[in-house]
C-alpha cells in the first residue's frame, strides 16, 4: 500500500509539473515568440524585464521537477535501468525518460544558459546576445518537436504497450 501511495504522488507531481513544463514550451513557442517580434522595443524591453524571467523560472523548475518526479516513479516501480537501457516493456516508457531526459538537459545546459545573455542577466555583446538567442530558440524548437514523440511514449507506456510487445 505505502508504494503505491508514494507512487501516486510522484505521478501527480510528474503530471502537474510536465502540464506546467509543456504549457510553457508551447507557450513561448507558439505565443511569446511571435508577440515578441510584433512588438515595439520598448514593449519588448518590458516583456524581458517583468515577464520573460518569470515564465523562464516556472519553465526551468518545472522541467526540474516533472523529470525528477519521472525518475522517482521508474525507481519506485524499480524499472529505472532498464528503461534507460530499454530493454523489454520499459522500452516504450525508455524512450520517453530519454526523450524527457534530453529535453531537460536542452532547457538547464542550452536555453536557460543563452536566456540568461539574452535579458541581460550575464554580460554579453550585442552580438553575443544575437547568438545566444538563436541557440535558445533553436533548442526550444526542438524541445517542441521532441515532445511529440515523448508524449506518445509516456502515454503508450501505461496504455498500450503491448503493441510494441
Amino acid at each position: 500500500m505505502m508504494s503505491f501511495t508514494i507512487e501516486l504522488i510522484y505521478r501527480w507531481g510528474h503530471v502537474l509539473a510536465g502540464i506546467t513544463w509543456i504549457g510553457l514550451l508551447y507557450y513561448f513557442n507558439f505565443v511569446q515568440v511571435p508577440f515578441l517580434k510584433a512588438v515595439s522595443p520598448e514593449t519588448k524591453a518590458e516583456a524581458f524585464k517583468h515577464l520573460v524571467p518569470r515564465a523562464l523560472f516556472w519553465f526551468r523548475y518545472a522541467a526540474l521537477a516533472t523529470w525528477l518526479f519521472g525518475v522517482l516513479i521508474l525507481m519506485n516501480k524499480g524499472i529505472l535501468g532498464d528503461a534507460f537501457l530499454l530493454r523489454g516493456p520499459s522500452a516504450v516508457i525508455g524512450m520517453g525518460a530519454w526523450l524527457g531526459t534530453i529535453m531537460f538537459l536542452n532547457v538547464w545546459g542550452i536555453i536557460w544558459p543563452n536566456q540568461r545573455k539574452v535579458l541581460g542577466l550575464v554580460s554579453a555583446t550585442p552580438e553575443q546576445k544575437t547568438k545566444a538567442a538563436r541557440l535558445a530558440f533553436l533548442a526550444s524548437r526542438t524541445n517542441t518537436m521532441l515532445s511529440i514523440p515523448m508524449l506518445f511514449f509516456m502515454a503508450s507506456s501505461s496504455h498500450g504497450a503491448s503493441i510494441f510487445f
